[in-house]
């Protein structure tokens, strides 16, 4: 994206203005759930790849939606584990953020059913899985990954199937951060200039496409083949923090229906 790195200046602006205008917004008063409505908003979805399908969503989460969501959350958070290729879970080196499951209240409902009308209207809310925010403060990342699971233990029809979809939203960041976006190295970087608003134009192109951490936009991918394959070409990674702060948040979906006690559990593997 070497022809595009003139604009970067003037887009990283644009974008560090718009997060500064959404953190504002995010301190408005908490969302009274005795008289909420739920309201979508006028979101925008751009297609960033079609193989895999990955669409970049503008607008996606709400100013009092982000408040709300950090609100609910506060001083839940604890370190994210992460799933081996044995299954065992346990804290590693590869992730060294912080994550907490959200309760589902009326204004996660309202977001849990945009997110499912996104996908149509075939997606019912048993295959959803909690909604998660993670954290990542100062040099703080998660290597590359893939969200549906390697490991068929996993992913049995019992437990739901494996995660058919993702959606990455961020819901807060510092006004200092630097670093911390979302890294898709096997999706060929866009071309038109435009892309610049979301996008980091001064990636190399052989380094994928990197996500800038955007308050209140949101990445959704499909993570399997049409025959049920996890499909490669979804691996990703949260790159490091290298200043501020940023607080992300993960919609998955599965195949099939999530049992009560499994979608009631913290779930260990995250996206970036």
């Amino acid at each position: 994206m070497s022809s595009l790195k003139s604009l970067t200046l003037l887009s990283l602006a644009t974008g560090l203005a718009q997060a500064h205008s959404h953190n504002s917004g995010a301190q408005k008063p908490l969302i009274s759930s005795s008289d909420y409505t739920c309201q979508h908003p006028a979101y925008q979805s751009h297609i960033v790849s079609k193989s895999p399908l990955v669409i970049y969503l503008a607008n996606f989460i709400t100013a009092e939606e982000q408040a709300h969501l950090q609100e609910i959350t506060k001083d839940t958070f604890s370190h994210s584990a992460v799933a081996d290729a044995s299954g065992a879970q346990g804290l590693r080196q590869t992730r060294t953020s912080q994550s907490t499951n959200v309760p589902r209240d009326a204004v996660v409902r309202c977001i849990e059913e945009r997110a499912l009308l996104f996908q149509g209207f075939d997606v019912p809310r048993t295959h959803l899985e909690p909604l998660q925010l993670v954290k990542y403060g100062q040099g703080e990342r998660y290597h590359f990954h893939t969200d549906w699971y390697t490991n068929a233990a996993h992913a049995t029809s019992a437990l739901g199937g494996n995660r058919l979809s993702s959606f990455f939203a961020y819901v807060a960041a510092s006004e200092d951060i630097t670093g911390g976006g979302t890294n898709f190295p096997m999706v060929s970087a866009p071309h038109d200039e435009r892309w610049c608003e979301f996008v980091d134009c001064d990636e190399p192109w052989e380094n994928g496409v990197t996500f800038r951490p955007i308050v209140g936009n949101a990445v959704f991918w499909q993570n399997l083949h049409d025959d049920g394959t996890g499909d490669q070409a979804t691996l990703h990674a949260g790159l490091p923090v290298t200043s501020g702060s940023k607080i992300g948040m993960n919609i998955w979906t599965r195949q099939g229906p999530l049992r009560w006690h499994i979608s009631a559990q913290p779930t260990k593997q995250k996206s970036g």
